[in-house]
């Protein structure tokens, strides 16, 4: 972190730094790819070939995807325009990809087409209507796609840097099964990911009095940790984890 994060302003700016704890400056600097690979693995199965992606912040998710996946159609958005300008520059060469500004407490933007999928990664733990605002996020998916969610996992992990960064919650699969009914959506699935994460998260930042993510930890996790969970929870669906997934289906025509 460098100092502490602005309040977003009205139009969104300084919203990244404050839902980080992050500069625009720093760049990819917390790219962690071994992670965005695991997130890419986990969520990839449920995108289809049009994909709106929503607070994607620096796009680092978003390059994972548009290296790993031929998409038709990516629409990368945020609230700050100061990431949506860094996007539009990182991805100017790749014509599917399109950097919007979306703000989930305004008016949503015109997409001229609906998306087959919708994703959000560390995004509704943020939001404090977060039933609603997946019912809003809905619309702009067509009749029977998908709804992905990545948020992070239980209230026993919930510590200060939650609080800086405001994370209203933190989720258990019950809780953002419970989001998805609110909004309307048929939950396809839900489940704790990155147990060994989780564990990490509680004795460094829980137990072991760290504020925030340490630039060193963050490499020895991304490093080391992360490799090991992707091979363990192929074979293994986690009792708890640092994160949350969740899938869920937008109703069909009647």
């Amino acid at each position: 972190m460098s100092g502490t994060a602005p309040r977003p302003d009205d139009d969104g700016a300084g919203a990244f730094a404050q839902a980080t704890g992050r500069s625009l400056e720093e760049g990819a600097g917390a790219a962690q790819p071994n992670y965005k690979a695991y997130q890419l693995e986990l969520m990839r199965p449920h995108v289809g070939r049009s994909l709106l992606e929503v607070g994607a912040g620096l796009g680092e998710l978003a390059a994972t995807f548009a290296e790993g996946m031929s998409l038709e159609r990516h629409v990368v958005t945020d609230v700050d325009p100061g990431a949506v300008a860094h996007i539009a520059r990182r991805f100017a060469d790749r014509p599917e990809v399109q950097a919007r500004r979306l703000d989930l407490s305004g008016e949503l933007p015109d997409l001229e087409a609906p998306v087959a999928t919708v994703l959000a990664a560390n995004v509704l733990e943020h939001l404090q209507d977060d039933a609603g605002a997946l019912r809003r996020l809905a619309r702009l998916v067509e009749p029977g796609g998908t709804v992905v969610m990545f948020v992070p996992g239980y209230m026993q992990l919930y510590g200060d840097f939650d609080a800086r960064v405001g994370h209203v919650r933190r989720y258990t699969p019950a809780t953002l099964r419970a989001a998805f009914d609110g909004a309307g959506l048929t939950t396809r699935l839900v489940r704790p990911v990155n147990l060994l994460g989780g564990i990490a998260w509680w004795a460094a930042v829980r137990r072991g009095g760290v504020g925030s993510p340490r630039p060193g930890l963050v490499r020895v996790y991304d490093g080391v940790v992360v490799p090991v969970t992707r091979v363990l929870e192929k074979v293994v669906t986690p009792p708890f984890g640092q994160s949350v997934l969740g899938v869920a289906q937008v109703p069909g025509p009647r």
